[in-house]
């Protein structure tokens, strides 16, 4: 058994890590498109070029990982290493310099490339502690649910204390005040990341006498059915999924006119967001983590729709729905994280060589191809649709911004419940796997 502490600890990490990812789904498209000053058809774009980058370096990070042999261990040390430099670029990415427009694209191409490696250098490592801790297939939950309780909190505080502490640290300045809001966020983020390098452990490691080539792991990494039913998973649910959430301030500010009341949407919905992290742990307890994930996708789905329907004036229904979606969508985030620890098990199973970094490097690189195509999809639609910002927007555009924030998100999450029902590991599964590996 994970002492509370260590859970705990391990969960910093992840508050740390979404003080930035949040951010980035929250707030980021509509800073550069509002705030920095480039146009959303080049955000779009830009946020899909990166991930050309990371279909480079996310693998090599696994492998590089798995290679790590330190006092500390494989992974721990990397929140040591890159906890500072985190800090230092995330607050870059959200610097406006006094540049042209060309000029700015630039800045934010580079700015943004840097905070993309410089996020897989700390996170890939992070979240393969989490398969590292136990071996325990329930105990993986727990500390899942743990992860993203704090996760969640890390982003409910940017969801409540963003535009407050932008209005604060700008006084009229929103260029200023956001710079200055990540900078404090920042400092938040190292902190916490240094706790959880000190408060946890490593516990499972690969086999000793494994020596193999990056090659050699790459080749077994396909022979990993599990792991590519994930791979596949993680795409369609991370672009349903940025895509509403980078939509909601424009969804709040433009359909709902309400513009005053942008924080309080995604603060509640993050609110709605932790009982459902809460919640994944009793769940999975009581039914197949399987078939209970293909649920919460399917409705997941439905309160998409629904939400298409609710008229501009049905302000508390509205909110309502975004909050029930919230819910019940995380309650199947550790789910899936736990699946990843599954994965790992089930390809030393089948080929007898243990490879934590790699699997989990590889589902998170397609994590980030999910998060940028969601993010790209909002720059491109909403380009379409034909918004410009702070103006008076047509009906047309309003419109768009509606069926981008409900209609589409919902096909993600079709389709990741039809991929979900070739994934195999259930309870009784990841049991024989378990086994058979600990003998």
């Amino acid at each position: 058994m994970i002492s509370v502490k260590e859970k705990i600890a391990y969960g910093l990490g992840d508050t740390a890590s979404n003080i930035v990812f949040q951010t980035v789904m929250l707030f980021l498209t509509f800073f550069y498109t509002d705030i920095f000053g480039i146009s959303p058809a080049f955000v779009g774009t830009m946020f899909l070029a990166v991930r050309v980058i990371d279909a480079i370096t996310d693998p090599l990070m696994g492998a590089l990982t798995d290679r790590t042999n330190t006092r500390w261990g494989k992974f721990r040390p990397y929140l040591l290493w890159f906890a500072l430099p985190f800090g230092l670029i995330s607050v870059l990415a959200f610097t406006t310099p006094d540049l042209a427009e060309e000029g700015k694209m630039i800045y934010a191409f580079v700015t943004y490339t840097a905070l993309m490696m410089v996020y897989t250098a700390i996170n890939i490592p992070y979240c393969a502690l989490g398969g590292v801790l136990t071996a325990d297939p329930k105990e993986r939950v727990s500390v899942q649910s743990y992860r993203f309780v704090f996760a969640m909190l890390g982003g409910l505080m940017v969801s409540g204390l963003t535009l407050p502490l932008v209005e604060y640290f700008g006084q009229g300045d929103q260029a200023k005040g956001y710079q200055l809001t990540i900078a404090a966020m920042s400092v938040l983020g190292v902190i916490m990341f240094l706790l959880c390098f000190i408060g946890t452990k490593e516990r499972l490691h690969p086999p000793q006498d494994q020596n193999t080539s990056f090659k050699a792991d790459f080749k077994n990494l396909l022979k990993n059915d599990q792991w590519r039913v994930l791979s596949v998973a993680a795409i369609c649910l991370l672009s349903g999924m940025v895509l509403k959430t980078s939509l909601a301030i424009y969804y709040v500010k433009y359909y709902l006119n309400l513009p005053d009341m942008i924080t309080l949407f995604i603060t509640l919905g993050m609110i709605g967001n932790i009982f459902g992290c809460i919640l994944a742990q009793p769940l999975a307890k009581r039914v197949c983590k399987v078939k209970a994930y293909i649920t919460i996708q399917i409705i997941s789905a439905i309160l998409c729709v629904a939400a298409y329907f609710v008229s501009s004036e049905q302000v508390v229904l509205a909110f309502a729905l975004y909050i029930i979606w919230g819910f019940t969508f995380n309650m199947g985030t550790p789910l899936l994280w736990a699946k990843m620890a599954d994965a790992v098990d089930y390809g030393q199973f089948k080929t007898g060589v243990r490879i934590t970094g790699m699997i989990y490097s590889s589902v998170i690189f397609f994590i980030k191809l999910g998060v940028a195509i969601g993010g790209a999809a909002a720059g491109w639609l909403l380009a379409m649709y034909g918004y410009q910002a702070d103006i008076e927007l047509s009906e047309t555009t309003k419109q768009g911004i509606l069926i981008s924030f409900t209609l589409y998100p919902a096909i993600g999450s079709i389709i990741v419940a039809v991929v979900m029902r070739w994934y195999t590991l259930d309870n009784q599964e990841v049991e024989r796997v378990h086994l058979a590996i600990t003998k």
